[in-house]
């Protein structure tokens, strides 16, 4: 999206933490930082003890840019980012626009950092209820994100529906050939999965349902592709799948980098989205169609997509009916490729960042004047991990 817009004419300045992956790489926009890069190679997903110091120290550094750059807006990403951003407003009057990706509610409790649970759930309902207040507009990335935000008094002018996006040339050249040899995968039907392994995330329907599928396709391999490394909740799920029975069917793969997300991919016979409620937009949903996969997803995380036209879509939380999703593409490569045609044209279509910051520029345009927008400063505070979600 940064480099997009700075593309279009505006001056963008990214304010961000220290840490990050070296493989995801900003090109064009300028990037501030709390202090030197520290390279990660494993990000952590969620709320720590250490980002309650750096926000304070992001707040700090973005005051300091807005007014040395002579920012006219800031678009805040994410949670910890719009909540800078909401005392960066008051502190110095700039307009924010807050780049809202999911809930609290939805996601708070499964990072286990609040203990016990019913405190996560309440301090989750006081920020999906505190933060929409204070931004000039906010942007959704989905549907029913924005009609959370307006079925809890959000007006429905101040919200409006602007999807993640995706560069089309990131899955021109993939190599699977060296992970199809490393892995020993000899021309089993392969299922993927690609994401972090959080309890939101439901990856236990996902090897519930590659059970279903073993029974149809006993040499079918899954594949668990993770950026992140998680020994705990791997182990979580490790056990399941002991219990399952399926543990010599299962390729569990972390961490990997970006750039090697497209090979992984193309070994993929088809593609799971198992994540059941999702008010955001699922990353992995955008890379699936991108590779031109098949997928198979519960209702909940099939945004942008149509049942038998780019997606293979079952009913919430029956993972009965995503494990024979899997066996219907299996067995039906015409129809699994029809979808992974028709779900590369779809995302090329609708989620391509040129035309969705477009949009976005509109919206700059109604918080600044139109005069303003062709040469906008703005600030971008981001404020959480680059991980597939």
């Amino acid at each position: 999206m940064s480099d997009t817009l700075t593309d279009m004419g505006h001056d963008v300045h990214i304010v961000t933490y220290p840490t990050g992956q070296e493989d995801i790489r900003v090109r064009r926009a300028k990037v501030h930082r709390t202090a030197p890069f520290r390279p990660e190679t494993n990000a952590k997903v969620g709320p720590s003890p250490e980002k309650f110091v750096l926000d304070f120290q992001l707040l700090r550094l973005l005051c300091k840019v807005i007014r040395r750059e002579r920012v006219d807006l800031i678009h805040a990403h994410n949670y910890e980012g719009a909540l800078v951003g909401v005392m960066a407003k008051w502190l110095t009057g700039r307009p924010l626009l807050y780049n809202a990706v999911n809930l609290m509610t939805d996601e708070l409790a499964g990072y286990k950092f609040i203990r016990p649970a019913f405190l996560a759930h309440g301090l989750a309902h006081a920020l999906d209820w505190f933060t929409p207040i204070f931004p000039n507009h906010i942007t959704a990335v989905s549907p029913e994100l924005r009609t959370w935000f307006i079925e809890h008094g959000v007006r429905p002018s101040k919200v409006d529906m602007v999807p993640a996006g995706i560069e089309p040339d990131l899955f021109d050249h993939p190599q699977p050939e060296r992970f199809r040899q490393q892995y020993q995968l000899n021309g089993e039907p392969i299922v993927m999965y690609t994401g972090v392994l959080n309890a939101f995330q439901r990856v236990d329907y996902l090897l519930r349902a590659f059970a279903v599928a073993l029974r149809d396709k006993p040499k079918a391999k899954l594949l668990v592709v993770s950026p992140l490394v998680s020994e705990s909740l791997e182990a979580e799920q490790k056990r399941l799948a002991d219990e399952l029975g399926i543990s010599r069917s299962i390729v569990w793969v972390s961490p990997h980098s970006l750039q090697d997300l497209p090979s992984y991919l193309a070994l993929a016979d088809v593609c799971v989205v198992p994540r059941p409620e999702c008010p955001g937009h699922p990353v992995k949903l955008l890379n699936y169609m991108l590779a031109a996969k098949p997928v198979v997803s519960f209702a909940g995380g099939a945004k942008g997509v149509r049942h038998l036209h780019d997606a293979f879509i079952v009913p919430n939380h029956d993972y009965e009916a995503l494990g024979r999703g899997i066996v219907t593409l299996l067995n039906d490569r015409a129809l699994a490729n029809e979808l992974g045609t028709n779900a590369r044209a779809t995302v090329l279509a609708e989620f391509d960042w040129r035309q969705i910051c477009r949009k976005i520029e509109r919206i700059y345009d109604r918080l600044l004047g139109a005069s303003a927008a062709p040469s906008a400063r703005l600030a971008e505070p981001v404020a959480s991990a680059a991980a597939e979600r």
